[in-house]
C-alpha cells in the first residue's frame, strides 16, 4: 500500500498513513486528535542537479556535452 500524506484540519498535525488507492482521498482519523477531518496533502517529489538547469524539452543542460541524459 502506497504512503500518503494528511493534514488535520482541526488540529493542523500533518501525518503519514498507508492506506489503498482506494481510500486515499477519503478523510482519515488524525492520530493526535482523532478528528476525521482531514485532507491529503499534495506531495512533491523532485531534486535540484547542482550546476544543472531544465529546458522546456525536458532534458539538463550543465550535464556534460550535450546536455542529455545517456
Amino acid at each position: 500500500m502506497p504512503l500518503y500524506e494528511y493534514i488535520c484540519q482541526k488540529c493542523d498535525n500533518q501525518f503519514e498513513k498507508r492506506v489503498s488507492f482506494s481510500e486515499a482521498d477519503e478523510e482519515q482519523e488524525c492520530p493526535v486528535c482523532g478528528s476525521k477531518h482531514s485532507r491529503k496533502k499534495i506531495s512533491l517529489f523532485a531534486s535540484k542537479v547542482s550546476g544543472s538547469t531544465f529546458t522546456s524539452s525536458g532534458t539538463a543542460s550543465g550535464c556534460g556535452g550535450s546536455g542529455g541524459f545517456t
